[in-house]
């Protein structure tokens, strides 16, 4: 699916079953809900912090899935209530990162092996 097919995908959905988009800020706190729950699941997957018990240890990568999932829905969602072209947005971010960043990384010792 490319970022246009979803952007239309998700408003065909919030039309059809969601009723109507909630308000850009309601959706603003609901991205930031989203995403402290991927966090939490970081912290607990591939961090310090451990699992309350061993079942939802087991569940836990197919729970990132569907966390990240909500995120890339809400985003969406605000993208599509701005008028913002995800697919655009995110070509013009890589070009202006590919030239800034051209030399940086490759001559940043921290990420040599």
């Amino acid at each position: 699916m490319t970022l246009e097919q979803a952007q239309q995908a998700v408003d065909n959905w919030i039309k059809t079953i969601g009723i109507r988009y909630y308000n850009e800020l309601t959706n603003t706190a609901i991205l930031m809900e989203e995403v402290g729950e991927v966090a939490r699941l970081m912290a607990r997957i591939y961090g310090e912090q451990s699992f309350k018990s061993p079942e939802k240890a087991a569940s836990a990568k197919d729970d990132l899935a569907g966390e990240m999932g909500d995120v890339l829905f809400v985003l969406i969602c605000l993208a599509n209530q701005t008028g913002v072209d995800l697919g655009a947005s995110l070509q013009d971010i890589m070009e202006k990162r590919s030239i800034r960043d051209k030399e940086r990384h490759a001559n940043n010792p921290k990420l040599k092996d």
